[in-house]
């Protein structure tokens, strides 16, 4: 079920969206918003196609074989996702991602921040160093890492590791952030540095979030969907979802009884 339309304006529409790896169905149906600079967590047990829906706003899926939309629309910050013809690198810019394990590049701190920006061409040296420091400081990070820019990002700690990768997706300045179980990997403190990051992203950035998670999803959403089995079962309010799910798997899956 859908929630109440939201008054902030909508940066992610999806409607009636089915989705499929080869024959297996891995979205029936889903119609979906969420709201600008609000986090959005997708939550169910595995297999439930939360992650699939996260990698269709930036076209991830588009590098498995066989993987398929065969109905239905999406909207990013306007944009239709699945136009014939569309701009994939340039979509990746607007909807940045952060992995489920951190993937620093075998570069400085620096150079990773910096290596969307070098992509796209820029090479003005004050340029760089401010977005670096910028999207640093944004990730907080920059207190910990500016007197060592210049070294490998590969010596920083898992937790260090992914707000870097937090830091170079926001250098290029996106519209959306995509977090695909951004803290499975890391330590209690660590996951609570990450959390509190995303309660700052989510002033500047529309956030959706998958986690096996229900308290990060508590702790760190607006609005929470519920998945199973290929199908959006409810979408409300986290603190709504939680207290007072209205749909009997809803119940079900908050108090333990499934997933």
């Amino acid at each position: 079920m859908e929630a109440t339309a939201p008054s902030t304006p909508l940066s992610i529409r999806v409607r009636d969206l089915d989705f499929f790896y080869g024959p297996q169905q891995a979205l029936d149906g889903v119609s979906l918003d969420m709201p600008r600079q609000r986090a959005t967590a997708l939550i169910g047990p595995s297999g439930c196609g939360k992650s699939t829906l996260l990698r269709c706003f930036n076209r991830m899926n588009d590098r498995i074989p066989d993987a398929v939309v065969r109905r239905g629309c999406i909207e990013v910050e306007g944009r239709d996702v699945l136009a014939p013809g569309l701009d994939v690198v340039s979509l990746r810019r607007e909807v940045g991602m952060v992995f489920q394990k951190s993937n620093p590049f075998p570069l400085s701190v620096f150079e990773n921040v910096a290596y969307g920006l070098r992509v796209k061409g820029e090479s003005r040296a004050d340029y760089l160093e401010h977005v670096v420091e910028e999207s640093l400081r944004a990730a907080a990070l920059w207190d910990e890492v500016k007197d060592q820019l210049h070294s490998d990002a590969g010596a920083l700690s898992g937790g260090q590791q992914q707000r870097l990768c937090i830091a170079r997706a926001i250098a290029l300045r996106p519209r959306v952030l995509l977090m695909d179980e951004p803290c499975s990997a890391l330590d209690p403190v660590a996951t609570a540095r990450v959390e509190e990051l995303i309660h700052g992203l989510k002033r500047r950035y529309t956030v959706v979030i998958v986690t096996h998670n229900m308290q990060q999803a508590m702790r760190t959403s607006d609005f929470t969907a519920f998945f199973y089995m290929g199908r959006l079962i409810e979408h409300a309010p986290t603190q709504a979802f939680f207290e007072n799910p209205r749909e009997k798997m809803s119940q079900d899956y908050v108090t333990g009884r499934f997933g």
